[in-house]
């Protein structure tokens, strides 16, 4: 490639000249290519690969240099010596004669330089390749990546870092490169080659750790090895990126969601540094951007745009604190350097005013901003304030102009019709349902009202508290949150405010805002659905909150069931999950139906990741972050714990419902209270408390029904003495045996004192923490599955256990595989965690080729794809495009395990199938396939689908071979053969059996005919086809033209079964079709086209074959002129496209097929051979281990050998 002019010191240096001409010299690297160039070419190997050279990326290079001059100028370089000859060539042709005219040296340079950048541009320019993309030394350090590992284009570099390869006891220093999808390593040192390839899914740990002989090691472990990697000039940042691109491949082996690059990132800045990568700066805003939406709980599409540190003048205590602001699409944010001292967020719909103030030496670049709410905030000490007003009036007017979309959009969205065409327009307050207008509490305390009694003083001097708090912090999302803040949610929320709180500080008021209607669009598009989620969701409406009055009647069960199916509706991929009704119902009580739905939406979705999908990931992860955290806070209790299996017993339902399941009501809602101001930090110190209090009684238990009873009383009797509602009876506490009870605890006291002892966890450690553990329980769920498959199906196949994993992790990796580099199907229809076991891989045609050319025993290469097309259909029994690994691993047992007859049924039954032929079987596409859904192919699968139970099939229920169908088993036998050693004898033996088969048909039809000729003696005018107008002499030497045709010989005297011209009672007119137009065609024409026998006399004296001959000269015209389309139930249309009959009669069936092939003791030895299992899973794994390999080599040399 051309590369920007450089200039080069010591051009001689480490390289050989091969090309020389008075401007232009062309170098090879010393130690590349065949040479190797003896003791300095592995030298110059092993210093091209341990330092950082752009020469180690590129073994050939164009240097200029004017005769007089020392200095040299790079101005191409090349992986292969053919993409530097033509660059060399091009100079010669182009170049050579102009730069003779000029007389002056620094002419030519200026000259020469111009020339190179201009076509750079002009590459650049037709490649659509944009300025701010990667550097010329990123790309060709890709280039390299791609050439060393066989990766294909779609395999993007994300960064790469010089290190040491611990190989046992030595290490190798080279080059670690972190793709999208691999982790790999590459080193050459004195003629040894150390190649690694690790896919991200495949890492069940990655940690780093320090020990005394190496301070920095990051340790990669996969089911299989462990890799040590060592000496990093930045370690922290290697270690980030690894962690970030595991987490993409955890995400995508939980919900499909793969990688995808964000095109709309900032220019790269002068000052950065050269190496970063478009990818790495993408991966790195996305780091930042989820550290900015967990610390102020923006919606998940929020992405950060800057910021900066500056002052925040506080009026409540007249300071400038100093902070951070943060500026995105939508927001600006600012949090105090001092951690919980203040933070703020102010929404930019929310904005009226951005101005700048005077500058003094008192507030440098002050910047003052004003909110609707009439609320002014003064920043200063702002270092780049134009650039920042100028960023903000730009996100300014997008706000603006979003909120006319909307409204227009909502307008437009209430005026127009429902999908399902109901005119119905959807209302809250609708009589015909009883409908929650406001929250289920306060609906409730007003149907039973209380006394005036000292705790309802409590909850008014606490609301009092609370207004007085917003009056001098400021109300709603614009307000000041500060210590003061925490101290009064620590204290309890009032019950009138609680909904109105919950709203603000989880950040699901931003999502209602921004979303007006929708979720009245949601409740009216998902009112009267049903699918299993729904049902779910019915079958457990009476069992949330069945104690509280509220959830007594049909208002706050209908209240439940909306905002549960609305979320169902939005989000499928969780569609519903146990826990959820309980903690809806909870927020039902204090919110509104709308407000209860965004407040779901932040759980689900936010402040509890993965928690509610249908394997409780996210449960699970917190779970094992629980038991680390236990181990370290409190040690003693932690061994007896784990000897006792109680934490994870447990801990999954205090976290699945926030506590609400295992404690009193109304002590678990101050939980909830604390859980949506400070996160899920709370629920962790809280489990942590719990145990810590219990700690002796804990340790003196025996078995974990002891421990569970100790922990199950201890929170039955936690009690919010200040809670104004009466008391409502605890389920679990019911559930209890009759023990002695045990002593009240206050729950603001419990809180309090978690936070005491507890306090110090941090958000950001329980999010590492949360990474470590969800590659242990992902790969842990994956590996289930896998034991889970692989025990389903032993039963049903003659694979070993350790056969069967084998081959479903080739299968898994097939699918990876397209996931990563495009397949032709969607990976989120092939992979569907919720679905069963068997169900939750599939592949399609494209991904099955792959494994049936490396698996199955009946591949061979060219002839390979039609024959992996047909099997597939074969497999395919719900013809939905998709295959599971019980449907593969039937198709593979047979030719694997299978004896002679199985076999022979299989590739027997591929062709009756109905379906293409020839070539156009080639480009099978998934539509294609899909196409095939049809009565008839239906009806096939059928009577497939009897043979795969485990009951005996007759082969007398299998349908009959018609002409067409013979001539592609015919073909398919051929191409089988073609590459085997016994070619030449299975090819003979092939023809006996092919003639055999073709005067049985011959004589089955000669019955047929005169059995059909008895019963029905009133023939139709319309024109046949049949053998005898087939064997026509006359059309013979037309017919040899088309290849691919079988000749019985000694056929030409035998009586005709049928006279030119009589009406043919074995013909069938065809049905109009969608897009071919059929025409009748005489006698005379089929006979010459649609022909499949001819006489050959000449055979006869042949001794080397049988009494018949096969022309299969590779000619596709038969291929083009046949043609197989869907009829009648038994019918398959055999001819040319303007054929309008079809011949009935010629058939062939399973037992004659079977007869004969037993005849021939080649055959019978080919389909009988043993096959080496085991070997063919080692290779399709060494295939699979290095990407895919490069389509062409022929422009590469291999560089490196060792």
């Amino acid at each position: 490639m051309w590369v920007t002019p450089e200039d080069v010191l010591l051009a001689g240096a480490l390289w050989i000249t091969e090309r020389a001409n008075p401007y232009f010299i062309l170098q090879k690297r010393k130690g590349h290519g065949d040479g190797g160039g003896g003791l300095a070419g592995l030298l110059v190997g092993t210093l091209d690969v341990v330092l950082d050279s752009s020469a180690r990326m590129a073994p050939y290079r164009i240097l200029y240099q004017t005769p007089d001059s020392l200095v040299y100028w790079i101005i191409a370089h090349g992986t292969s010596r053919k993409e530097i000859t033509e660059h060399w060539e091009w100079l010669e042709h182009n170049l050579l004669q102009t730069l003779s005219i000029f007389e002056n040296e620094n002419d030519i340079t200026t000259f020469v330089k111009g020339k190179v950048q201009g076509i750079i541009a002009e590459y650049n320019k037709n490649h659509d390749v944009k300025e701010d993309d990667d550097t010329d030394k990123f790309k060709e350090a890709s280039a390299k990546f791609r050439k060393l590992f066989g990766m294909p284009e779609e395999e993007k570099l994300v960064n790469y870092y010089s290190c040491s390869y611990w190989k046992g006891k030595v290490p190798r220093q080279g080059w670690l490169y972190l793709s999208i999808n691999h982790l790999c390593f590459y080193s050459y040192l004195l003629g040894k080659e150390v190649k690694m390839v690790v896919r991200w899914a495949d890492i069940t740990q990655l940690e780093k750790s320090a020990t005394l002989l190496l301070p920095d090691v990051i340790k990669v472990s996969t089911r299989t090895n462990e890799h040590l990697f060592s000496v990093f000039l930045n370690i922290n940042e290697t270690f980030k990126l690894a962690e970030q691109l595991a987490n993409i491949a955890m995400r995508q082996l939980l919900d499909n969601k793969g990688f995808e690059q964000d095109r709309s990132l900032p220019k790269l800045k002068k000052k950065s540094p050269k190496k970063v990568s478009a990818l790495k700066r993408d991966l790195d805003a996305r780091a930042k951007s989820e550290r900015y939406r967990a610390l102020f709980r923006l919606p998940k599409d929020e992405k950060l745009d800057g910021h900066t540190d500056c002052t925040l003048w506080t009026p409540f205590n007249k300071m400038h604190i100093l902070g951070q602001m943060f500026v995105s699409t939508n927001y600006i944010c600012f949090t105090s350097k001092e951690e919980s001292l203040c933070s703020l967020i102010i929404p930019l719909r929310e904005v009226t005013i951005v101005e700048k103030a005077d500058s003094s030496s008192v507030l440098p670049s002050p910047l003052s901003i004003s909110t609707k709410n009439r609320m002014t905030f003064l920043f200063a000490n702002l270092k780049d304030r134009d650039f920042l007003v100028q960023r903000l009036s730009d996100f300014l007017q997008q706000t603006t102009s979003k909120t006319y979309l909307e409204k227009e959009l909502t307008s437009s969205l209430n005026s127009s019709d429902d999908e399902v065409g109901s005119e119905r327009k959807f209302n809250l307050n609708d009589s015909s349902v009883p409908t929650a207008t406001q929250a289920l509490m306060t609906m409730y305390r007003r149907n039973s009202p209380e006394e005036f009694n000292p705790k309802l003083a409590k909850e008014f001097l606490k609301e009092q508290a609370w207004k007085n708090h917003f009056t001098e912090y400021g109300q709603g999302v614009c307000m000041y949150r500060t210590e003061k803040t925490k101290e009064l949610v620590l204290k309890g929320i009032p019950e009138s405010m609680r909904g109105e709180l919950w709203l603000l500080f989880s950040g699901a008021i931003n999502e209602m805002t921004t979303h007006p209607g929708y979720y009245e669009d949601l409740v009216e598009k998902s009112m009267g659905k049903y699918n299993l989620a729904t049902e779910e969701i019915e079958r457990d409406l009476h069992r949330s909150l069945p104690e509280h009055p509220a959830f007594q009647n049909e208002m706050g069960i209908a209240a439940l069931r909306r905002v549960l199916t609305a979320y169902a509706f939005r989000n499928p991929n969780i569609g519903y999950c146990q826990a959820m009704n309980i903690v809806t119902s909870v927020l039902l009580l204090y919110a509104k139906e709308e407000e209860a739905f965004w407040l779901l939406v932040a759980l689900c979705e936010r402040m509890l990741p993965d928690y509610y999908n249908t394997r409780v990931v996210g449960a699970l992860v917190d779970q094992g972050v629980f038991e680390e955290l236990a181990r370290e806070y409190i040690p003693q209790l932690y061994d007896c714990m784990q000897d006792l299996g109680v934490i994870s017993t447990i801990s999954l339902s205090w976290f699945l419902t926030l506590f609400l399941s295992v404690m009193p009501f109304e002590s678990a809602v101050v939980v909830v209270d604390c859980f949506f101001y400070d996160g899920i930090k709370v629920i962790f110190q809280l489990a942590l408390s719990v145990l810590h209090a219990n700690i002796h009684q804990l340790l003196g238990c025996k078995d974990d029904g002891e421990a569970m009873t100790v922990l199950g009383r201890y929170l039955d009797s936690v009690t919010n003495k200040d809670s104004t509602l009466p008391p409502i009876p605890h389920l679990h506490s019911l559930l209890t045996d009759n023990g002695e009870p045990h002593p009240e605890v206050d729950i603001f006291k419990l809180v309090r004192s978690s936070y005491e002892k507890f306090g110090s966890i941090r958000a950001d450690v329980i999010e590492q923490m949360r990474f470590k553990q969800r590659l242990r329980v992902i790969q842990t769920i994956e590996d289930t599955t896998k034991r889970n498959v692989v025990r389903t199906i032993v039963t049903e196949t003659d694979f070993s256990i350790d056969e069967l994993e084998e081959l479903y992790v080739l299968f898994k990796a097939e699918h990876l595989t397209s996931c990563y580099w495009g397949g032709s199907s969607n990976p989120t229809e092939r992979h569907d965690p919720s679905l069963p076991y068997l169900e939750q891989y599939r592949i399609d045609v494209e991904q099955f080729k792959g494994l049936f050319n490396l698996l199955f025993p009946w591949a061979n290469g060219a002839h390979s794809e039609p024959l992996a097309v047909r099997f597939f259909r074969l497999l395919d029994q719900n013809a939905d495009a998709l295959i599971n690994f019980r449907e593969f691993i039937t198709g593979l047992g047979v030719l694997c395990h299978g004896d002679l007859t199985e076999k022979l049924k299989l590739l027997y039954k591929m062709h009756v199938l109905p379906g293409e032929s020839g070539e156009r079987s080639h480009s099978l596409s998934i539509s294609a396939v899909k196409k095939l859904n049809t009565p008839d192919y239906r009806h096939y699968l059928k009577l497939w689908n009897q043979e795969m139970r485990p009951k005996r099939e007759n082969t007398k229920d299998l349908p009959k071979l018609n002409q067409s169908q013979f001539i592609e088993l015919c073909k398919t036998l051929y191409s089988m053969f073609s590459e085997d050693v016994a070619e030449q004898e299975l090819y003979h033996a092939t023809a006996t059996v092919t003639s055999l088969l073709l005067e049985m048909g011959e004589v089955g039809k000669l019955f047929s005919s005169s059995f059909r000729k008895d019963h029905n003696q009133e023939g139709n005018s319309e024109p046949s086809v049949c053998m005898r107008d087939v064997l026509d002499p006359k059309g013979t030497q037309e017919v040899q033209e088309l290849g691919d045709i079988f000749v019985p010989a000694g056929l030409e005297n035998k009586p005709s079964p049928c006279e030119e011209g009589k009406g043919d009672e074995d013909s069938e007119q065809l049905p109009p079709m969608q897009d071919i137009k059929l025409e009748d065609s005489s006698p005379k024409d089929t006979g010459t086209s649609s022909a499949m026998l001819i006489s050959d006399d000449e055979t006869k004296d042949d001794t080397s074959m049988s009494s018949y001959s096969v022309l299969s000269a590779g000619s596709h015209e038969m291929d083009e002129k046949l043609q197989c389309e869907d009829i009648a139930d038994d019918t398959v249309l055999v001819g040319l496209p303007h054929s309008t009959s079809i011949d009935k009669d010629w058939a062939i069936t399973f037992e004659q097929f079977l007869a004969s092939v037993l005849t021939e003791q080649a055959l019978v030895r080919y389909f009988e051979k043993p096959v080496d299992v085991a070997a063919r899973i080692t290779n399709a794994k060494n295939a699979k281990k290095v990407g895919r390999p490069l389509l062409s080599t022929s422009d590469y040399e291999i560089s490196l050998s060792g």
